[in-house]
């Protein structure tokens, strides 16, 4: 790599199955490819009944992504993303994994919900496709869960994750390597039933072209190349030929299927059963495969973000739309709370970036619960926010999001607050903090008063400073501010309202 790294981005997918590494170089508008590594974990194997991850599977995964770290180690922290998939959804314990791992990597893991998965499937097995007007129905089939989206060029029109995925059907229904006719057939119907709620939906839309993508699609393509059973792509005279041939077969040990890896030997059964169950209930005959999945959208993700073009403000436009808030005194606010943060910015160090974007999200939608009541409309904002399909939203990032807007008047959810790991709740206490405070200097919804103010963290709290008599002519402030420090002392958090200097107030 050059000295130079502004270029380099890296992303990294935790699958349930297999860990994938991918590192591009985007020069002048292209993206070239420098490196991939993969490394079969079985994540989702490693659950135990209580939805745990075993310490085996943990150490493993820890392994492998010591070894990804040598890889992105240089990199600009904001040039990687690193997503944790449907096992560290499930997982009870994904947190103490996630910590373990995030201290191993020196970077934030983000856990994305299976729409946003899947909206990020679509985006990359569309970048490795020809650019034309095809409407086109993707199917990814993970370790852990199944991938069904619809869409138009690189925009997703439904979006649909399944809970099932190789790993986990072959758990299920292929125990100790065995392979029948009836248990084929059992995890057949399993998956169609797991279909059976969304099959209408999917064929009530008129798709052009079906394209798969994974590492169980990938592999069931080549062999059925290889055996001569179908050529370019999948047919489903092709899988079934192949499931036959496994049930011959009776167990995974002795599939002797060209183009099967040893690796894939164990999980493979129940990826098949999964694939003819999508092509049976969605009537399909052929599917085209792409070498673009997961990994792939989160390069073009991510390159969004630093070209402005963040599926997440697009997110929080058409929510504050959908919710009919009042977009300019929300952009009032939003400035308001932007110009405090920036006066305290070096109190959030690496992570002041990413939490200043949090910030701003949560005041254009902090008033989306007006929409269904005015009494206590922060708490229906909160829930709202914190029970949707924000794309391009980790879970961590719409969970903080959710957690200003709900916490940002009355009340302080100091009971909330206290569920947060420590460094969490200080963090999101100060941002809750200056949210409050611009929402309070702009309670009078005009442009006409813009408060001479600034804003200190000191040891004992907060410092809010004004132009030395503002307050003197702005009574009903005042007071909301006198009753606002109440409000925090509740919580914990101490307001000190005070004169400054011209200088002070104004930057």
């Amino acid at each position: 790599m050059t000295t130079d790294q502004s270029d380099w981005f890296a992303a990294i997918d935790l699958g349930s199955n297999s860990f994938h590494l991918l590192v591009v170089h985007h020069r002048e508008g292209r993206l070239q490819v420098r490196d991939r590594h993969r490394e079969m974990v079985r994540l989702a194997a490693g659950l135990d009944t209580d939805g745990h991850l075993s310490e085996d599977s943990q150490t493993r995964a820890l392994a492998c992504l010591s070894r990804f770290g040598e890889r992105i180690r240089n990199l600009p922290r904001h040039n990687v993303r690193i997503v944790g998939t449907n096992a560290l959804r499930r997982a009870r314990n994904s947190a103490d994994f996630v910590a373990r791992a995030e201290a191993l990597l020196g970077r934030e893991i983000e856990i994305i919900s299976g729409r946003e998965e899947a909206r990020l499937i679509f985006s990359g097995v569309c970048y490795g496709l020809e650019d034309d007007e095809e409407r086109r129905l993707v199917v990814d089939i993970g370790g852990g869960s199944t991938e069904l989206i619809l869409g138009y060029r690189a925009r997703p029109r439904l979006t649909e994750s399944l809970h099932m995925g190789c790993v986990t059907m072959s758990q299920a229904h292929f125990e100790g390597g065995g392979i029948s006719k009836a248990r084929m057939r059992q995890a057949r119907m399993a998956a169609m039933q797991e279909l059976e709620p969304i099959e209408a939906i999917f064929r009530d839309f008129a798709w052009d072209s079906v394209v798969g993508a994974s590492g169980t699609i990938l592999a069931i393509a080549d062999i059925l190349a290889a055996e001569g059973w179908s050529q370019e792509g999948i047919s489903a005279d092709g899988v079934a030929r192949l499931a036959r041939a496994m049930i011959e077969a009776g167990h995974t040990d002795r599939l002797t299927l060209e183009g099967l890896s040893e690796e894939r030997r164990a999980v493979f059964p129940g990826g098949v059963a999964i694939l003819q169950a999508v092509m049976q209930s969605l009537g399909l005959e052929k599917i085209q495969v792409s070498s673009g999945a997961l990994r792939e959208g989160l390069v073009i993700d991510l390159l969004g973000r630093f070209e402005h073009n963040d599926i997440r403000n697009d997110s929080i436009r058409s929510l504050a739309e959908r919710f009919h808030v009042d977009e300019a005194h929300a952009a009032r606010v939003k400035r308001m709370a932007l110009r405090l943060f920036d006066c305290v910015v070096d109190e959030f160090g690496e992570q002041a970036l990413t939490l200043r974007n949090i910030l701003g999200w949560a005041a254009q939608v902090h008033e989306i619960g007006l929409d269904i009541a005015h009494t206590q409309y922060h708490k229906h904002g909160g829930y709202l926010l914190s029970h949707m399909d924000l794309p391009g939203f980790s879970q961590a990032e719409q969970r903080r999001v959710s957690l200003l807007v709900r916490a940002h008047r009355r009340k302080f959810p100091a009971q909330e607050f206290s569920l947060l790991e420590a460094n969490e709740r200080q963090v999101l206490s100060k941002l809750t903090c200056i949210l409050r405070l611009a929402v309070l200097l702009h309670r009078g919804r005009t442009e006409a008063v813009t408060a001479p103010v600034s804003l200190d963290i000191g040891a004992s709290g907060f410092v809010l400073k004004f132009l030395s008599d503002w307050l003197d002519h702005h009574p009903l402030t005042r007071l909301d501010l006198e009753q606002e420090c109440a409000f925090l002392v509740d919580a914990g958090i101490n307001l000190e309202i005070c004169n400054g200097s011209v200088e002070e107030a104004a930057k």
